[in-house]
This record gives C-alpha cells, structure tokens and sequence, in this order.
C-alpha cells in the first residue's frame, strides 16, 4: 500500500514541477505555501491547531490601479483532528473593480496508514462581493452611458478540494467556485464573467539534511476557462526550524525570493519580493508581500514537517 502511494505522491509532484503553462487571472500569491486555505478548503484544520494569518500583497507597486490583495484566514481541528473547520476572506482591488469574498469552510480527513498519512476532503460555502466605482477613471467620453456611476452586486458560490499529505509530502487539488457568475449589464454587448471555474494543483516536499537544514520545494498550478494558465516554483530552505530563505519563479512574468522566521513555534513571519522580467518591468517597483502566521494551542500529535 505505501508504495503505491508514494509512487502516486512522486507522480503528482513531477507533474505539477515539469507542466509547463503561463499567465494568470485570479489574485496572484507568492506566499500560497503559508496560506493554502485559500485555494483548498481540504486544508482546513491540517496543522493541528487553532491557526490565524494576516497576508497583503501590493503588486506592481507604482503603476496607478494595480492590485492591492488582503487576506484572513483562520481554521482548526475537530473530533481528534478527523474535522476541520475553516474560515478565510479575501479583499482584492485592481483600479476601479473591488471583490470581496467570505468563505466558511469544512475538511474531513481518513488516516490511511501507521504513518498516519492522510487523504483530506473539502467544501466551502460562501459569497463574492462585487464594486464598480468609475468615479475616478479619466475618460474621454465621460457621457459614456457604459460607465454609468458604479455597480455592486453579491454572488454565492461553493468550492471543493482534495488532499493527500504526510509527514513529509503534501498534494491538493481544488476548485474554490464552481458557480460562474457575471454582473448583469444591458448596455454592455458580450459580457464576459467575473467568475470563471479556476483549477488548483498544489504540491510540496520536505527533505531534511545536515541535522539542521531542510529543503521544502513547493509549487502551485492555476487553470482557468478562457485564460491561459500558469504555475509557480518555490525552492526553499529552513534553518534550524527558525530561518526561511526562498526563491521564486512565476512562469513568462517575474523572479523574486522570499524570507521568514519563526518566533517560539507559534508565530512566523515571511517577507516575500518579486520583480517582472517582462514588458511589465519598466515604471515599477515590483510585488511586495507580508504575511504574519500564528498557531494557539498544544497540538495533540506532531504536524507534518510538510506544511509551511
């Protein structure tokens, strides 16, 4: 049994580090490894303990209207950590669009072996908040009855997810909305959605060497209807438990790296930059991220060495 799981961990880790794919739609993250219940309700409760995270994300800092992402989230284990629950919002703004989104979440997980790993399933339930503010736009036809003054409207929407992990390996699979949704307009001709299905593969390993160093690559695919897809790699390293130094690739778009460091076991800290090397480079200051973590409680068993 193990070895055919371990061969079915190997073969979703090499498909999710050699697929070869580009761009983005959804709010982009250098940081997902920290914050997986963002993407994968399955992950709720997963690390054993009542956990909170603070995440902001400023990209392209200089262009005027570039995103601006925020994100909360908050799970923990129930019932001898078979059920987790979750909670997680997320305020993204890009010009003149903000969305808005409340998510509850729910995980129940089946212990598969005496290593005690586990294959994880997941559900959210929640809504999207749309705004529109033309306010502020420079146009040259500002009695465009296209820009009207502004529109908000409220969607809800479900997700799944799936997970498989151990002590030192994780993979997840997810859709976060499985509604598409598109804000009702009748003077604009063809609309496209605002909410479009979005695919997740999500994957990680740790490897430790040397008694105090260990090696956690990481990577995230993002698939998507109507837009081309990307991934992201993260090679990174943790010293003595405490210090996190990473790099970043996100495929056709930027490079950047990623620092951290863990306070006592209960709080960690993570800093991560990235910088364009397409068009987008020039009047630039690249991405930045901060992400505070924090775990409460005494955890009931030891957490995988796989989650960041």
């Amino acid at each position: 049994m193990m070895k055919h799981i371990n061969l079915l961990t190997a073969g979703f880790l090499l498909f999710i580090l050699s697929f070869q794919v580009q761009a983005q739609q959804e709010a982009q993250s250098s940081l997902y490894m920290f914050n997986p219940l963002a993407f994968n309700p399955a992950h709720a409760g997963a690390r054993g303990t009542v956990n909170f995270v603070l995440h902001h994300r400023s990209q392209w800092v200089g262009i005027d209207g570039a995103p601006h992402t925020q994100f909360f989230a908050f799970s923990m284990p129930l019932a001898k950590q078979r059920i987790g629950i979750g909670l997680n919002f997320q305020n993204d703004m890009i010009g003149a669009r903000m969305q808005q989104a409340i998510f509850a979440d729910f995980a129940y997980s089946l212990k598969l072996n005496r290593k005690n790993d586990r294959l994880g399933f997941g559900i959210s339930a929640g809504v999207d908040i749309f705004h529109t503010n033309f306010n502020g736009l420079i146009v040259e036809d500002p009695s465009d009855p296209n820009l009207g003054t502004g529109q908000i409207a409220a969607a809800p929407n479900f997700g799944l997810g799936l997970m498989y992990y151990g002590k030192r390996h994780f993979v997840g699979f997810s859709i976060p909305r499985l509604l598409p949704f598109t804000m009702a307009n009748p003077l604009i001709v063809g609309q496209q959605p605002v909410i479009t299905r979005h695919y997740y593969l999500m994957g990680g390993y740790n490897l430790t060497f040397a008694r105090v160093w260990e090696f956690k690559p990481s990577a995230i695919i993002q698939l998507s209807e109507n837009a081309p897809p990307t991934f992201v790699l993260n090679p990174s390293f943790v010293w003595n438990k405490k210090v996190w130094m990473g790099l970043l690739y996100r495929f056709n778009e930027s490079l950047g790296f990623n620092l951290g460091y863990y306070f006592l076991e209960k709080v960690h800290v993570v800093y991560a930059f990235d910088f364009p090397y397409n068009s987008l480079r020039y009047n630039e200051y690249g991405s930045h991220e901060i992400l505070i973590g924090v775990d409460l409680g005494k955890r009931k068993r030891r957490p995988s060495d796989c989650f960041f």
